[in-house]
C-alpha cells in the first residue's frame, strides 16, 4: 500500500500521521475543512495547516459530503480516518453536530465503499478511551466492576470518586483493557463507540480490513493552543501564558493518561504496515495514570511563570474520574512500546509553546457555555 488518505490531515494527530508517512516514502492525501475552532480565523496562517501545505495533495472538503469522498477515494490503497468533531464537555449541547460529523462522516465513507467500485484495502479509525467512560476497577467483594457516571447528588457534596452497587469498600482503579466494558457518559464518547462498531460490521464483509485505535490523551508539539475544549495541557498552557489563574475541576485528583504525539504516529503507522491488526481495536497510550493537579504544577514550573492552581470543587456532568489503558495487546501483536513519559515529553511541548504566538484565552467563554446548559456545577 502506497496511496493513503488521511481524514482530518491538517490536524494535530493528522499532520503528524502525514509527516511521518511522507518520510517513509508514501503518497499522502489530505482531506480537511480547516476548521476555524482548530485552526482559527485564518487557516493559512494555522501552525498545523503549513506544516503539511504544498507537501502532498491537499483537498479543503467535508466528510459529510458525499461529492468529496469520491473525490479522495479514488486511487487510494488505505485510509487513516481521523476527522471528527472531539471534546467531551462540547458535544453535550452540540449533539447533531457531533453525530453528523463523527457518525454521518463516517457511514458515508462505508456506504461508498460498499456500493462503488475502489482499491481501498485497509481503513483504520480514530477511537478514543472515551467509548470506556469510567476505566476499571477491582472491588474486593466483586472482582472487576465498571462503575456508571458519577452523579450530582455525591459531586455537589465533593464525593467525587466512583462508586458500584454492592461495593461498600472503596474500589482500586486498574487499567482499563481492550475487552472491558464499553459505557461511553458523553455524547463524543457515544460517536466514537459506533464509529468503530460501524468500521468492525461493514469492513469485513466488503473485503476491506478495520482497524481502530482507542487513543488515550494525545499531546505534544502541534496541539491547538486555540481550542478551549480539548487538551488539557494546551488549555491550561493558554491561562498561563496569559498570566491566567488555572481552575481545576473536582479536587484535582482525577487522572489521565497522556501519550505523546510520536507515540501515536508510531502506533498508528504499525497499524498501516502490520496485518496482525487487522479486526483488531487497540487502546494506545503509556498504561500510566496521572493526575490533573501535578499537570498543572509541572506545567507552571516548565514555563516558570506564577499563576494561581484554584481547585474550586466545580465539576462538568459528562466527564469521567479516571481511565487508563492497559496496552498488553498493542505491545504482543504490534511491538508497540512508548518511548516518551509524560515529564520528557512535557518538556518537547512546552519548548513548543515558547515558540508560538500567545493565543487569547477563550476558556471562560467555553465554561459559561456549558454553565448556561446546566451541564457545569
Amino acid at each position: 500500500m502506497k496511496n493513503i488518505l488521511i481524514t482530518g490531515g491538517a490536524g494535530f494527530i493528522g499532520s503528524s500521521v502525514a509527516l511521518k508517512l511522507l518520510d517513509k516514502g508514501y503518497n499522502v492525501t489530505v482531506i480537511d475543512n480547516l476548521s476555524k475552532q482548530i485552526h482559527g480565523e485564518i487557516p493559512e496562517l494555522s501552525f498545523l495547516y503549513n506544516r503539511i501545505k504544498n507537501r502532498l495533495n491537499f483537498v479543503r472538503g467535508d466528510v459529510c459530503l458525499r461529492a468529496d469522498w469520491e473525490k479522495v477515494l479514488l486511487n487510494q490503497d488505505a485510509v487513516i480516518h481521523l476527522a471528527a468533531e472531539t471534546g467531551t464537555g462540547q458535544s453535550m449541547y452540540e449533539i447533531e453536530k457531533y453525530t453528523k460529523v463523527n457518525i454521518g462522516g463516517t457511514s458515508l465513507m462505508l456506504d461508498i465503499l460498499t456500493n462503488t467500485k475502489h482499491s481501498i484495502k485497509k481503513v483504520i479509525v480514530a477511537s478514543s478511551r472515551a467509548i470506556y467512560g469510567e476505566g476499571r476497577y477491582l472491588s474486593e467483594e466483586m472482582g472487576y466492576v465498571y462503575p456508571l457516571s458519577r452523579t450530582d447528588e455525591y459531586m455537589s457534596k465533593g464525593d467525587f470518586e466512583c462508586k458500584y452497587e454492592g461495593c461498600v469498600k472503596p474500589l482500586k482503579l486498574v487499567a482499563t483493557t481492550e475487552d472491558s466494558k464499553i459505557h461511553p457518559t458523553s455524547v463524543y464518547g457515544i460517536t466514537k463507540q459506533v464509529q468503530e462498531q460501524l468500521l468492525m460490521c461493514v469492513c469485513p464483509t466488503i473485503g476491506i480490513a478495520p482497524v481502530a485505535f482507542r487513543y488515550q490523551n494525545v499531546y505534544g508539539p502541534g496541539q491547538s493552543l486555540s481550542n478551549p475544549y480539548t487538551g488539557i495541557l494546551s488549555i491550561f498552557s493558554t491561562r498561563i501564558k496569559n498570566g491566567n489563574p488555572i481552575n481545576i475541576f473536582e479536587d484535582g485528583q482525577e487522572s489521565r493518561d497522556f501519550v505523546y504525539i510520536d507515540d501515536v504516529v508510531e502506533a498508528t503507522i504499525l497499524g498501516l504496515e502490520c496485518e496482525k491488526a487487522n479486526g483488531h481495536s487497540f487502546n494506545i497510550g503509556t498504561g500510566i495514570a496521572t493526575n490533573i493537579l501535578s499537570v498543572a504544577n509541572t506545567l507552571i514550573e516548565k514555563y516558570d511563570i506564577k499563576v494561581p492552581v484554584i481547585i474550586n470543587g466545580n465539576y462538568r456532568l459528562g466527564d469521567i474520574r479516571h481511565n487508563y489503558a492497559d496496552i498488553t495487546l498493542a505491545s504482543r501483536l504490534l511491538g508497540f512500546k512508548p518511548i516518551w513519559s509524560f515529564f520528557s515529553g512535557i518538556g518537547e511541548f512546552t519548548k513548543w509553546v515558547n515558540e508560538q504566538e500567545i493565543y487569547m484565552d477563550e476558556y471562560e467563554k467555553s465554561i459559561e457555555k456549558m454553565k448556561n446548559k446546566g451541564l457545569y456545577k
